[in-house]
């Protein structure tokens, strides 16, 4: 298990490059019930880094559970405005959101998905202008990880549940460069190396992106204006944050009706406390028009009939099979490190920040331009050490950019 001053170090990296906070600003912390000592030490160092005042908002999976089984249908599709106004009101106040995704892969198992689904997709409507905040960066926001029991099993089903939780604290420190003797600089520099990476890709100015690989022969058309873009944000006041820590990928938006082919999986999903296996997804003029999951696929089909929007795709991502995740050989069943091991294409709304003058748009505006517009934004990994990606340019020249799951250049 971590030392304290393990865990200080751990908290300070993700309050100072992370999420940044300035003075004076407020800072709000989703935690779940089981983090709470974590939570508590990252209140300390948001005071210490500034911080007006920090709110926690204490989340616990399991009672949502007995809601998601008991609850009458007329109610598990109504969220109460006051839940809106709270947030609407810390997005107004310039808060800095921190989110601890630690939950089981599997809370829900077992959990009708049609009514997982009725109040995740209530929860989503609702919530749709507040997380217009978080899609156009107006906020500062950022999502990170600790163990957690259930989960740690997951993982690692042979050992107690102390060594579980041990084994994952090793893997997370790993991944967040928690063994360099500065890991702040060591941030920084990794940063700097993936906006770099991203820089290239906004000079070549690609048409297409062609992927190929068992199962997976798919043409993903990039629209007029768009960008590439790798850890580093800015909020609506200019400030820095890394949104996602960890983190390894530099993405883009695909254009909507621009996607064609076939993709396969190639690793879990873990989704609305639902584990999906062995997606299979086929693509036309954008739009998927055939599914399939090895398991998981009532869950994967009440996905993609959220809206019409989540019939497409609105995020493409380049992750190497050589980063430091995936070279783990660890498979966490949470999307937050899953998509840092590994290539991957998201279902659903895309960011406005990936397309020149995208923030402020309309969603019509953003709609005549390309971009697709969702209630949903869900990551699955496709990347293996069998994928290629061509970039192709304007005059149809092909650019070998990924072989065998690595950069290519």
């Amino acid at each position: 298990m971590p030392t304290q001053e393990q865990l200080e170090r751990y908290a300070e990296v993700l309050i100072r490059v992370g999420l940044n906070v300035q003075p004076d600003q407020p800072v709000v912390i989703r935690s779940p019930i089981e983090t709470a000592d974590f939570a508590r030490l990252l209140m300390e160092k948001s005071y210490e880094a500034g911080a007006a005042t920090v709110y926690v908002d204490w989340r616990d999976p399991l009672t949502n559970r007995v809601r998601l089984v008991r609850e009458a249908e007329e109610h598990l599709a109504k969220v109460p405005r006051f839940l809106v106004q709270k947030s609407e009101e810390q997005c107004a106040e310039n808060a800095a959101f921190l989110v601890i995704d630690a939950e089981d892969p599997d809370v829900y198992a077992g959990v009708d998905p049609k009514r997982i689904a009725m109040a995740s997709k209530a929860t989503q409507a609702a919530m749709k202008e507040v997380n217009q905040n978080f899609m156009e960066d107006r906020v500062t926001w950022l999502v990170c990880s600790i163990p957690t029991g259930d989960w740690a099993l997951k993982m690692f089903p042979n050992e107690t549940r102390d060594e579980a939780i041990a084994k994952l604290w090793a893997a997370i420190f790993k991944v967040m460069r928690m063994d360099h003797d500065d890991p702040v600089q060591a941030w920084q520099d990794h940063v700097d190396r993936l906006e770099a990476r991203a820089a290239f890709l906004n000079e070549s100015n690609f048409r297409f992106l062609h992927y190929r690989a068992p199962g997976t022969d798919l043409q993903v058309e990039l629209p007029n204006g768009h960008i590439w873009q790798a850890a580093r944000s800015r909020n609506g006041q200019g400030a820095g944050f890394v949104a996602n820590m960890p983190t390894e990928e530099v993405y883009t938006m695909p254009k909507r009706d621009g996607v064609n082919g076939t993709v396969r999986s190639t690793m879990p999903l873990a989704y609305e406390g639902v584990v999906i296996e062995g997606i299979e997804l086929v693509f036309e003029q954008g739009r998927i028009i055939r599914y399939h999951a090895q398991s998981g696929l009532d869950t994967l089909q009440e996905l993609i009939e959220t809206d019409e929007g989540s019939h497409y795709l609105g995020e493409v991502a380049l992750v190497p099979v050589d980063s430091p995740i995936a070279e783990l050989n660890t498979l966490f069943f949470n999307t937050l490190f899953d998509e840092n091991a590994s290539c991957h294409l998201a279902i659903g709304e895309a960011y406005p920040t990936c397309l020149g003058g995208g923030k402020g748009l309309s969603k019509e505006e953003l709609l005549a331009r390309g971009a697709n517009d969702s209630l949903t934004h869900v990551d699955f990994m496709i990347g293996s050490q069998q994928l290629d990606i061509d970039g192709v340019l304007d005059d149809g020249t092909s650019v070998p950019l990924f072989r065998a799951g690595r950069w290519a250049l």
